[in-house]
């Protein structure tokens, strides 16, 4: 094990030591409304789809028109596993849960769900609240909804 490769071996990773997500050119915005603490997703100005992930053209019709939508931040709850076994760097964490988020607006999107595994069921209504990681790094996660 090289030096720079080497951590101390007591207590819990550092946020920075978590692998985060680098944004690109196709991303930029969706990680600087993160961090206004905003939800936004892609619509695309000539079939008028909603697109996530991030990208630079339509999925649907290859139009290159893809427009910057605030989003509702609400949606309902798709798939999901609890994780027991993790990598060193998020073992700290479990249990905790991956979800496969479907949106308001029709796209569909991997996240965290901040609620007790137990508790977590398909099609359960959840809604979005943000991370703040890093002064960088906004992750949006997400909360079983009180309606």
């Amino acid at each position: 094990m090289s030096s720079k490769d080497e951590r101390p071996k007591s207590g819990p990773p550092t946020a920075s030591e978590k692998p985060l997500p680098v944004p690109d050119g196709d991303t930029k915005p969706f990680w600087d409304a993160t961090r206004q603490h905003r939800l936004v997703v892609q619509r695309c100005d000539d079939c008028s789809l909603f697109v996530f992930y991030p990208r630079s053209l339509c999925p649907s019709c290859g139009s290159d028109r893809l427009t910057w939508r605030e989003a509702t931040g609400r949606g309902v709850v798709y798939s999901f596993t609890v994780v027991h076994r993790a990598p060193p760097q998020f073992a700290a964490d479990v249990p905790y849960v991956i979800a496969l988020i479907d949106l308001e607006e029709g796209v569909r999107l991997m996240s965290t769900i901040d609620d007790p595994p137990s508790q977590i069921r398909i099609g359960a209504p959840v809604s979005v609240t943000f991370d703040d990681v890093t002064t960088d790094i906004t992750l949006p996660r997400f909360r079983l909804a009180l309606d």
